[in-house]
Formats: structure tokens, C-alpha cells, sequence
């Protein structure tokens, strides 16, 4: 018999006040650079990138992708990103999903943030959510951890937390999904300014800073092409434990040609120039369950097809009727050819129907 327990930890709640860790701000170099956005400057950023995750002996673990196109969210036009990131690690499936609404600059509209990894007999999901809402940023997240225990037991922990931040303390915000719009942006002006310096999200959901800063130029070998590539330093600081950075490589149009966070054994690369794989972007896997847009069309569109075809079946209570004499029927019969029954049966309803069928003679 399976055991199941399930502890599930009331909601944390913060209100951002503009104390403590939200005296963080922005650096006026960040927040001229994003506002500074020309329209013109973002037709250049909609495209796909399609790396491949690789160890440092050259093993394929996996595949990152990233796709930026226009949209609209509501009556409100945006840009839409989704980046995906599966494959494995140890033989431990992983992966991370992000979807942001964005506007033309880098504000966050919406933004969906999905992690897990399955270890053996344990597991992590963690999901963050965060929206604009009555001048504020209104952000969830839910972690939930599975421990097998033994073949009959499991255990699944349930941590939810929730904290909103008025928009006026978040001027020059970096989440994950803006960061890598930000990143096509720098590429195609060739330059990150000084002091650029931004904020963003911890894990605890706490405001911390990010900062950036341009590489070296240098070269890489795609193909047996050696191309000059953008280098741009992320690095995101903590109020815990010592600063993650990542370093990315752009192409001079921004396609992203590598992507690694110093210290990891594992790298993402591209393997093909843009212009040799254009015709690939239609075949980047989609998980439309975790795309926002997608799924929300789906089910509008699931909702809109169950109203009409109710509307139509009130309108023609006789579908009900007819449909249920011919299962009573069928089922008196039970004909080894179903189709066969079912087009004698119906055929008498067709406007040139004729009286000559199997059933009309077997009354008669």
C-alpha cells in the first residue's frame, strides 16, 4: 500500500517598502541604456537561437533555446520571449523554461519562471510568477521537493511564497527572461556602458544587484569558421553566498554563440551559423503547455468551441434523439461491421436516398 504525505508550508507574504534590501537601485548608465531603446532596434532582436548544452569531454547533455517574436498582451504591444533549457546531468533530467512579456524597454509585463531536476528518489520543481498589477510587481513562486522514501512511501514538501514591489523601486529590473533580450541589444551596439549596473530577483525573491560588463573581443571556430564574437559578463551578486557569473559570447547580429557560468563543467555552444540553419528555427521543440501565449489562446479557443457546439445542440434537441436510437439500435443488432450498419442505418436521411437497403428489406 502507497503511502502518501504532504506537508504543505503556509504562504510567505513580503511587502517591498522600499527598505532594507529594496534601497537597491539601478545605475543611471543602466536605466538610460534601456530606456534608450529604438523601435527600429527591434525587428533586429526577433529570431531563434538553437545551442547545444555540451560537457567539457564533449558530451551532448542537451539543447537551449530561444525565441523572440512581437506580440500583444491584452491591447498592449510587447515582445514576446521564451527560452527553453532541457537535457541531463549525471543522467539527471533537467531543465528550465522561461516566458516574459516584455516592453520595448526591458520592462517586465509578465513572467513565467519554471525549474526542475529529477534526482534518484528525489526530486525539485520550483515555479515563479510574477506580474504587473495596480503598480506593483506582484510575485509567486512554489517549490515543491519529492523524496521516495521507500517503494510504498513518498514524501512531497510544498513551500509557497508570495511578495510584491511597488514599480517605482524597480526601475532597471533584470530578470532572467529580460536579461537575454538585453543581451541581443548589447551585441548589436557593440558596447555595454560603464557602471552598468541593475537589479534583480534572488531566490528568496529579495531585490539584489547585477552587474555587466564587456569581454575582451576574441574569435570562435564554428564550423571550421572562425568568426569574431561580443563578450558580455553577467554577474549576479548575493546577500548569502558569493556572486554567480555568466559569460556570453555574441555574434556581431546577436545570435548567441556560447553561453557558460564560469566555474561549470558544462557549456552551451552553437553549432551552426544563422545563416545556415534559418530553415531549422520551425523545428526548435515547443512545450506549448509551459508558452503563456499559447496555452492561453488554446483554451479561449476550447472555451469558444464548447459554447457553440452547446448553442447548436439546444438549437437541435433532434441530434440527441437520433443519435441515441441508433446506439440502442446498434447495440440490439450488434453487427460485426459497424460502418456498414451505420451507413444503412443513416442512409435513409440522405435527400436521394433509395428504399432498396438491407435494413428496408429486412422489414419488409
Amino acid at each position: 500500500m502507497e503511502a502518501l504525505q504532504k506537508d504543505e508550508s503556509p504562504p510567505l507574504s513580503i511587502e517591498g517598502t522600499g527598505r532594507g534590501p529594496t534601497e537597491l537601485r539601478a545605475s543611471d548608465e543602466a536605466i538610460t541604456l534601456m530606456s534608450s531603446i529604438e523601435p527600429s532596434e527591434l525587428p533586429k532582436c526577433v529570431f531563434a537561437d538553437s545551442l547545444v548544452t555540451v560537457s567539457e569531454g564533449g558530451r551532448d547533455l542537451g539543447r537551449f533555446c530561444v525565441t523572440v517574436e512581437f506580440a500583444r498582451r491584452g491591447r498592449r504591444p510587447c515582445m514576446l520571449l521564451h527560452a527553453q533549457s532541457q537535457g541531463a546531468i549525471d543522467d539527471s533530467p533537467c531543465g528550465t523554461t522561461v516566458t516574459a512579456y516584455l516592453t520595448a524597454d526591458l520592462e517586465v509585463l509578465e513572467e513565467d519562471y519554471h525549474e526542475y531536476v529529477k534526482l534518484e528518489g528525489h526530486t525539485v520543481d520550483k515555479r515563479c510568477h510574477m506580474v504587473q498589477r495596480d503598480g506593483k510587481m506582484v510575485i509567486e513562486k512554489v517549490t515543491t521537493a519529492g523524496k521516495v522514501r521507500c517503494e510504498t512511501e513518498h514524501y512531497t514538501e510544498v513551500t509557497r511564497e508570495s511578495v510584491s514591489y511597488s514599480m517605482s523601486v524597480l526601475r532597471g529590473l533584470i530578470t532572467e527572461g529580460s536579461n537575454l533580450l538585453l543581451m541581443r541589444l548589447i551585441a548589436l551596439r557593440k558596447k555595454v556602458p560603464e557602471h552598468m549596473n541593475c537589479i534583480t530577483f534572488d531566490q528568496k525573491l529579495r531585490i539584489i544587484r547585477t552587474t555587466f560588463r564587456e569581454l575582451e573581443q576574441k574569435t570562435m571556430e564554428i564550423e571550421g569558421e572562425t568568426v569574431e564574437v561580443f563578450g558580455v559578463e553577467r554577474i549576479i551578486h548575493s546577500v548569502d553566498d558569493s556572486p554567480i557569473t555568466w559569460q556570453c559570447c555574441l555574434l556581431p547580429d546577436g545570435h548567441l554563440a556560447s553561453r557558460v557560468q564560469v566555474g561549470s563543467p558544462v557549456m552551451m555552444r552553437l553549432l551552426q551559423l544563422p545563416s545556415q540553419k534559418e530553415e531549422e528555427f520551425g523545428k526548435i521543440p515547443l512545450v506549448w503547455e509551459e508558452d503563456l501565449q499559447m496555452r492561453s489562446k488554446f483554451l479561449d479557443r476550447k472555451e469558444e468551441l464548447k459554447a457553440d457546439h452547446a448553442s447548436y445542440l439546444r438549437e437541435h434537441p433532434e441530434i440527441r434523439a437520433l443519435i441515441s436510437d441508433f446506439l440502442q439500435f446498434l447495440l440490439l443488432k450488434k453487427p460485426d461491421d459497424v460502418f456498414q450498419f451505420a451507413r444503412e442505418y443513416f442512409l435513409p436521411f440522405t435527400p436521394h436516398s433509395t428504399s432498396d437497403t438491407s435494413l428496408d428489406t429486412s422489414t419488409q
